[in-house]
């Protein structure tokens, strides 16, 4: 859970229903990369006093490096769930693996095997069935 004026920056983004404002250029990904570093980089903050002698320096180093790299595994892992759970929602909306794939720049064949059974005769999608004619 983010803390702070970030909880803020971030919840109010979520309410907002709008697209937001990119600059001129910059994909999204190049933009959710942006806003990870700068998230990752607030969970990690700089070691407040300076080392005493350069071992210390570079065990502090390696234990920040550590620590942004398990921030970030979170992230990663947080992505993975919400994906899965907009793959879903896809499905339960009708989208089968050749969509959910192109949405997620895969083949039709790569979704499948990353959302098995995702399709399947639960899923609401609409069909058409010739009408009943009786004789």
């Amino acid at each position: 859970m983010l803390s702070g004026s970030v909880s803020g920056q971030y919840s109010d983004a979520m309410l907002d229903p709008s697209p937001a404002p990119r600059p001129p250029g910059e994909d999204t990904a190049a933009l959710v990369a942006r806003l990870v570093d700068e998230v990752s980089r607030r969970f990690t903050p700089e070691s407040v006093r300076p080392p005493a002698r350069p071992a210390d320096q570079a065990h502090e180093s390696r234990r920040h490096a550590l620590l942004r790299l398990r921030v970030l595994s979170d992230v990663k892992r947080a992505v993975r769930h919400l994906e899965d759970q907009a793959a879903h929602a896809a499905a339960e909306s009708g989208a089968g693996y050749p969509e959910i794939g192109r949405a997620v720049s895969m083949s039709r064949q790569g979704a499948r095997r990353r959302w098995p059974g995702l399709i399947s005769s639960n899923t609401n999608h609409p069909s058409h069935r010739p009408p009943h004619r009786s004789t």
